[in-house]
């Protein structure tokens, strides 16, 4: 039997109230999937859907601690509210720390919305504002050829919420994905990263409380919040991203 995936979630936010107290932060929802997509994966000479996982949790916000390499095989950078572009000590270590796993060729990444930008800038690229505004609820995420090789799927439909991009793709880095409002959706490099600018981690549920509230915040105007909410429900490919997620990290 294969020994089980140390994967470390890095918490770069708290979700809201409803999803926290369900899920117990961000490291809660991403085991909810990658658990899920470990049974959808159905290959337990590979990976045992209920043994398989070692999940562990870093808040990488207020806490300074980050895991050795020699204890994980990935990291995952989950999504935050907070802006990937910003100078401020946390995210900078987190840019560092991303760095660090990039100099080295056995613990792979996966970046997640924050988590992708993060990983576009620990690449020496731009990350910043979309002079295309917000992208919401479940959208479509069109794929290049080798996206559709990755994902085994001819297009995704994903959950999004996001207002910074990736502003260019970094060199010697694959292109999974792009949309109307995104030009790069997902990075690719083979048994290194993979991350991709929407929420495959999100449900509808999730979804319908975040846009509430930001809509009650002054976030989204009125028509933003009714146009995302009639289709947050719509059908999504999270638990095969998830999937796609864990044969990257398995492959040899």
């Amino acid at each position: 039997m294969r020994a089980p995936l140390r994967i470390a979630v890095l918490e770069a936010d708290t979700p809201i109230p409803p999803v926290d107290d369900r899920y117990g932060g961000y490291g809660g929802v991403f085991t909810s999937l990658l658990k899920s997509s470990a049974k959808a994966l159905n290959k337990p000479e590979q990976l045992d859907p209920e043994n398989g996982l070692v999940i562990s949790k870093w808040d990488v916000v207020s806490g300074t601690e980050y895991p050795k390499l020699e204890n994980i095989d990935a990291v995952l950078i989950s999504g935050s509210k907070h802006n990937s572009y910003e100078d401020i000590p946390w995210i900078n270590r987190l840019v560092e720390f991303t760095q660090h796993v990039l100099a080295q060729d056995r613990v792979r990444i996966v970046g997640v919305c924050f988590g992708h930008q993060i990983l576009g800038r620990a690449l020496g690229v731009k990350v910043g504002q979309s002079d295309q505004g917000w992208e919401i609820a479940v959208c479509d995420m069109d794929l290049t050829e080798k996206g559709k090789e990755v994902f085994g799927l001819e297009k995704i439909r994903i959950h999004q919420m996001h207002k910074d991009i990736v502003h260019s793709l970094p060199e010697g880095v694959t292109l999974l994905g792009h949309s109307p409002q995104c030009a790069i959706q997902g990075m690719y490099s083979p048994r290194r990263f993979i991350s991709v600018q929407g929420h495959p981690e999100f449900t509808g549920w999730m979804e319908n409380e975040i846009i509430s509230l930001r809509a009650k915040m002054g976030v989204f105007s009125e028509d933003q919040a009714q146009e995302g909410l009639s289709r947050v429900n719509n059908e999504h490919d999270g638990v095969s991203i998830g999937t796609t997620f864990l044969k990257f990290l398995l492959e040899e």
